[in-house]
């Protein structure tokens, strides 16, 4: 299992170059801009560590620190703090609000993989699930196979990855952009909207033993939600 990385960056070409040096260096980047929603998302995730700016919109990564550690089930969490604040005052005040380590801007990429490979050795090793259950709809993680109640459901390879991101993140939309890098691969190079045609085989294969919980989000994407909106477009 791959250890998860919540990056907190309202930056986005830095963002994205920091999601890129650690899904290289193997890891699982979950990546939010603003900080309103970065505990809701930490709650949700359990990162192994978190990533933080200090200057964000809404809440700053010092109020988001304080937070984490206010907080029983992520209060362990590793926090590396980045800022491009980088005098002694503000060093001790990022690290007085629950930061493990101080990072300041600009920094070598190399020195931040290091640092964040430091803190990694001190968090649990991620647990590797062995099945999924979302309402009636039960998948089996190693033997690769997906129940409907008592019902069987064949899946192909393709359909059963797309369920798989869709049952690990329930109500979360995804884009049919994010679908083809994650279910597909980077290196793939199909249509988006073959995204639309493995959900309606996931969909008929499903929906033969119970309710369509698959959402459309007009113009977005997909998610399975048990309160599904019909937003349809297909």
């Amino acid at each position: 299992m791959k250890h998860k990385v919540m990056l907190v960056e309202d930056e986005e070409a830095l963002a994205l170059l920091l999601k890129y040096n650690l899904e290289k260096e193997g890891y699982e980047v979950l990546w939010e801009a603003r900080g309103g929603k970065v505990i809701a998302e930490i709650e949700k995730n359990l990162p192994s560590v978190i990533i933080l700016d200090w200057m964000l919109p809404e809440l700053s990564g010092v109020e988001l620190c304080k937070m984490i550690r206010s907080k029983p089930d992520i209060k362990a969490i590793p926090v590396i703090m980045l800022t491009a604040k980088g005098e002694e005052e503000d060093k001790i005040k990022g690290l007085s609000s629950g930061a493990d380590d101080y990072v300041t801007k600009p920094f070598s990429i190399p020195e931040l993989m290091a640092r964040v490979k430091s803190q990694l050795r001190r968090a649990p090793e991620p647990k590797e699930e062995k099945e999924l259950i979302f309402e009636d709809i039960r998948m089996d993680l190693v033997g690769k196979k997906v129940y409907r109640g008592e019902n069987y459901i064949h899946l192909g390879p393709t359909e059963f990855r797309l369920l798989r991101m869709l049952m690990e993140n329930p109500e979360k939309v995804f884009s049919r952009e994010y679908l083809l890098k994650n279910v597909w691969g980077d290196n793939i190079y199909v249509e988006s909207r073959t995204v639309d045609v493995h959900i309606r085989r996931l969909r008929k294969s499903l929906n033969e033993f119970g309710p369509d919980y698959i959402r459309t989000v007009r113009a977005t994407g997909y998610a399975i939600d048990k309160n599904m909106i019909e937003d349809e477009e297909e």
